[in-house]
């Protein structure tokens, strides 16, 4: 009887079983496990591997999975425990399919367990077509919500991981997408380290997240997948990244094609590999044998990143027996299962927000209700339910069936398109874009109220090539409503009826004329499967709505910078110098909360102490309904020697009252929550006075003008001397 290698050896040292099995590998085979689809090594046993799956918000692209809202969507909601819940149920989902597929030996595309999910950059510019990937404009929210992801899908078992996650896309990357491939994004080092980092830093050292994926840009010159400062310095030195690293697809390739910083894909894979980009989504690292001849690479340096990769690969269990993992037990039936949709249905519920209620038209009574129009070109689309990097439900619930399934059986539901999404040209056969505006206005007079659908669609924005219809190649040229959307609104508006405004998008749109016009506003993001029956529960009262936008609206184009311009300054609510038409943080409820007793345990800190700050607030429903409210603690520091942001969000927290019922609220700030990042990007707690506000929104005007809020406000002073803290 053969004795069982090492590296088959469960009770043996990790690290020993990795560098057993990498022994026995030739340089071929180690090249081969160092590209996504890692082919198989028959005489050690080991079979074909294919790293890329998709997880963004829900298992995408391998057949029938719960589709959860998009993740600009479930930033929305401002809970850090839903994202965690959510995360856990696609880890189960994607163990349970990853069982199934290995037991009919499908090893292929979209059928592995590491997700190069979630999404961290920041969405600093409404025009990029991404930014409904991600979690928003905020590095401390982007940060809270990616450790809530992270952890939920890598689970918390001592030995195993349930998936691997991937925190992408490292680093300064947020369009424009047709540039992508061969962009330079010039950046401070202070804006480097104050806005695009954090979330990053967060992944890897909070959430300890197993993988990073290197963007397709430039930073500073230097091709992010091939970036010393980065990979090297930043990721692996200073924040002690002990994961694997994954090039964005066809990334390596524009290192030489598009960048053109190397002439050959021998030279580009070992700028990769040198610089700490451990596996190819491409082809490119098959060059490395040539790298290692022309003595561009050592054998020893792939070695370390093949030996990352397998720790990966052992830390899931595809190298211990069967019954060890406990992972290896999810049956396929917990896939897409009345449990998971029900949370599918929660989730989109607490993304929604509730931008404008005029006269407390929302929510309707459905028993006083005989005739409701459901109008517009979003109003029975899948498409927007689903917003990009999906996977396929077994059910899927339009706004109009949402609205159909909840009013009374007596009650007469009218439906009409009214128009495209976005055409503002006849036909070939001479039908006017407005051809649709006689039935949609019918509708209107034949109703005692009116639902508009209206908004955005994955067609018009996300990644370069996956959105056709937008000229941007995925960004958006502009921010209104497109097609003859505003025109259809306008038109129904003239009717006279009372009009609810339901938006789908995954960025902010510049709806001015509706905010001045249409008396109910709501913002329902791409909002998953069960998005109709949310949208439903939300305007007919079964659930009072608390989401706060998790980025700026601005009103125009005119009030941001260029595109291509990486510096924060006039850049979301942190930086931004103009009045907004809808704040980041902002969001209104059927209820209202009054706060009161906002203290501080200590007014007075020395810099040079290890200090923490007991911040209490008592938030009470003064309402009639219960309610949630997501309480937000924001800090300025009033006497920086450096420009700081406007203020920064330190702290949130959602929570749920019933009428007359009280919450004492508590946040925790540190040193690391005061210190402000210089010019040369060091992280420093300065002597002086800091405002901290802690209310239902941000301090601002507008916010306060939208909302008849204030928020509270105590001042605290740092006394001692300037300390330079670990970023």
């Amino acid at each position: 009887m053969s004795e069982v290698p090492i590296f088959r050896q469960p009770d043996r040292p990790l690290e020993e079983r990795i560098d057993d099995l990498l022994s026995r590998m030739t340089l071929e085979e180690k090249i081969s496990q160092m590209l996504y689809f890692s082919s198989a090594v028959g005489r050690l046993g080991i079979p074909e591997y294919c790293w890329w799956n998709e997880a963004l918000h829900g298992v995408a692209r391998a057949g029938v999975a719960t589709i959860f809202p998009q993740a600009i969507g479930m930033a929305a909601s401002f809970n850090k425990e839903l994202l965690h819940q959510v995360a856990s149920v696609i880890a189960t989902e994607g163990r349970a399919k990853y069982n199934a597929s290995r037991k009919h030996e499908d090893r292929g595309i979209y059928k592995g367990i590491t997700f190069w999910s979630p999404t961290i950059n920041i969405f600093r510019d409404p025009r990029w077509g991404r930014g409904q990937e991600t979690y928003g404009e905020d590095p401390y929210l982007t940060g809270r919500l990616a450790v809530a992801f992270i952890k939920g899908l890598q689970g918390d078992d001592p030995r195993y991981l349930k998936t691997a996650a991937c925190a992408k896309h490292f680093a300064v990357h947020s369009g424009p997408e047709m540039k992508r491939h061969e962009f330079d994004a010039v950046v401070s080092e202070k804006d480097l380290r104050e806005t695009y980092l954090p979330a990053f830093r967060d992944a890897v050292k909070e959430a300890k997240v197993e993988s990073v994926m290197g963007a397709y840009n430039r930073v500073n010159g230097e091709p992010a997948c091939g970036s010393e400062k980065l990979l090297q310095k930043i990721l692996r030195e200073e924040w002690g990244f002990e994961g694997h690293v994954v090039s964005d697809c066809g990334a390596i390739k524009d290192i030489y094609a598009d960048h053109k910083v190397v002439d050959t894909p021998a030279e580009a894979a070992a700028v990769a590999v040198n610089n700490g980009c451990d596996l190819n989504c491409g082809w490119v690292f098959e060059h490395l044998g040539e790298a290692v001849e022309q003595g561009l690479i050592k054998e020893e340096t792939i070695d370390q990143a093949v030996r990352r990769l397998l720790r990966t690969r052992f830390k899931l269990g595809m190298f211990d027996p069967e019954e060890m993992v406990p992972f290896n037990q999810i049956p396929y039936t917990v896939n897409d299962c009345e449990e998971h949709r029900q949370l599918a249905r929660q989730t989109a519920r607490e993304s929604i927000v509730l931008l404008k209620n005029e006269n407390s038209l929302l929510p309707l009574d459905k028993n006083k209700i005989k005739s409701i129009a459901v109008i517009g070109p979003n109003a029975d689309s899948r498409d927007v339910l689903i917003g990009n990097y999906f996977g396929v439900a077994s059910k899927y619930v339009p706004v109009l069936a949402g609205i159909q399934g909840a009013v009374n059986p007596d009650t007469r539901v009218y439906y009409a398109p009214g128009c495209d999404l976005a055409n503002t040209k006849p036909s070939a056969w001479g039908r006017q874009p407005t051809a649709g505006f006689a039935e949609a206005l019918t509708a209107a007079e034949h109703a005692d109220v009116v639902i508009m659908c209206m908004g955005l669609s994955p067609k018009l924005e996300g990644e370069q090539g996956a959105s056709a219809a937008s000229d941007g190649g995925g960004d958006k040229l502009g921010l209104d409503l497109p097609g003859m959307q505003e025109e259809l609104l306008k038109a129904v508006h003239a009717v006279g009826k009372p009009i609810v405004l339901v938006l789908f998008n995954g960025s902010p749109v510049a709806i001015n004329w509706a905010q001045e016009h249409i008396p109910a506003i709501i913002e329902a993001w791409y909002p998953g499967q069960e998005g109709g029956n949310a949208i439903a529960d939300v305007i007919f009262g079964d659930y009072n709505p608390g989401g706060r936008l998790p980025v700026t609206f601005v009103k125009s184009l005119d009030q941001v910078p260029d595109f291509e311009d990486y510096s924060m300054q006039n850049r979301t609510y942190r930086f931004f110098n103009d009045t907004p038409l809808y704040p980041f943080g902002y969001g209104l409820s059927y209820t209202e909360f009054r706060y009161s007793d906002l203290t501080l345990d200590l007014d007075q800190v020395d810099a040079g102490t290890d200090f923490e700050i007991k911040v209490s607030v008592c938030v009470e429903n003064v309402g009639e309904r219960t309610g949630d409210e997501v309480v937000q603690l924001y800090v300025k520091d009033l006497e920086a020697s450096v420009p700081v942001p406007n203020w920064d969000l330190r702290g949130f927290e959602r929570i749920t009252l019933k009428p007359g019922e009280k919450q004492v609220v508590e946040f925790t700030l540190n040193r690391r929550q005061l210190a402000l990042i210089d010019e040369d990007g060091r992280c420093v707690l300065e002597p002086g006075k800091f405002a901290v506000y802690v209310g239902g929104q941000q301090p601002d005007a507008r916010s306060a003008e939208l909302t008849g809020q204030q928020v509270l406000k105590q001042e605290l002073t740092v006394t001692g001397s300037e300390v330079e803290l670990e970023y």
